[in-house]
């Protein structure tokens, strides 16, 4: 059986998570229990631009487009290093560069 993984919310990503609409967050809740148990996430994809490792959880429901970023290649946890929601097509910089400074502080 896989070790099951804590997840540790950097930042305000707790809090940004918790502003998504019931469905969007219930979504993401799901995705994160997936990671937590060793498993892959429905939707996610690479986010090379953040980091090595970093990778993107894409959710879309009628309340509109959410991500959430995290890293899960560190054994101890993992680790949520953002939680917006998507108003335009790309991620936009200030998410980038938010989540970017969140996994330098993980060291």
């Amino acid at each position: 059986m896989p070790r099951h993984k804590d997840v540790v919310f950097v930042g305000s990503a707790l809090k940004d998570l918790r502003s998504f609409p019931i469905e969007a967050r219930r979504a993401a809740g799901f995705q994160l229990d997936l990671l937590q148990q060793g498993e892959q996430p429905f939707d996610c994809k690479p986010m090379k631009t953040i980091g090595r490792g970093v990778n993107e959880i894409r959710i879309t429901d009628e309340s509109g487009a959410f991500r959430v970023f995290y890293v899960v290649n560190r054994p101890e946890a993992v680790y949520v290093l953002h939680a917006f929601r998507k108003t335009t097509q790309k991620a936009e910089t200030r998410d980038i560069e938010l989540a970017r400074a969140r996994l330098q502080e993980l060291g």
